[in-house]
C-alpha cells in the first residue's frame, strides 16, 4: 500500500468520524441508529434478525441499535401477523420526520467528496 492510499484511508475515517460527532450533537443519533432508520424507511418492516444480516451487526448489537431507536420514538415493534413469538420494527412517523430533518441538513461542507 502507497502513502497515497494510506492518507486516503486517514481522510475517510476522518470524515466519518466527524459526520459521527455532528450527526450525535445535532440529533442525538450515532451512525448505527441512522443507518436502521435509513434502512427502514427504505425497506420498511424488517425482522431483528433481517436487520441484523442487513447491517452486518451481531444480533445482539442489533438489539440494542433496536431498542435504542425504540425508546427514542423513532421506530416501534409489532408482533408477526404469521408468528406471535416473532416481532417486525417499523420506523414511526417522528423517525421519518427526524430521517428528513436530517436529509435537509447543512453539514457545514462535509463532503464524502473532498476525501
Amino acid at each position: 500500500m502507497d502513502n497515497l492510499c494510506i492518507r486516503k484511508i486517514h481522510q475517510l475515517f476522518r470524515a466519518v468520524v466527524d459526520f459521527e460527532r455532528i450527526l450525535d450533537e445535532r440529533f442525538s443519533l450515532n451512525i448505527n441508529e441512522l443507518m436502521l432508520l435509513c434502512l427502514l424507511s427504505e425497506r420498511g418492516c424488517l425482522l431483528a434478525g433481517e436487520i441484523a444480516n442487513y447491517m452486518n451487526l451481531t444480533r445482539s448489537n442489533a438489539s440494542k441499535v433496536i431498542a435504542s431507536l425504540e425508546r427514542k420514538g423513532c421506530i416501534e415493534r409489532k408482533a408477526c401477523s404469521h408468528d406471535s413469538r416473532c416481532q417486525q420494527c417499523q420506523i414511526t412517523k417522528a423517525g421519518k420526520m427526524l430521517i428528513e430533518k436530517i436529509n435537509n441538513e447543512d453539514f457545514e461542507g462535509f463532503s464524502i467528496m473532498k476525501i
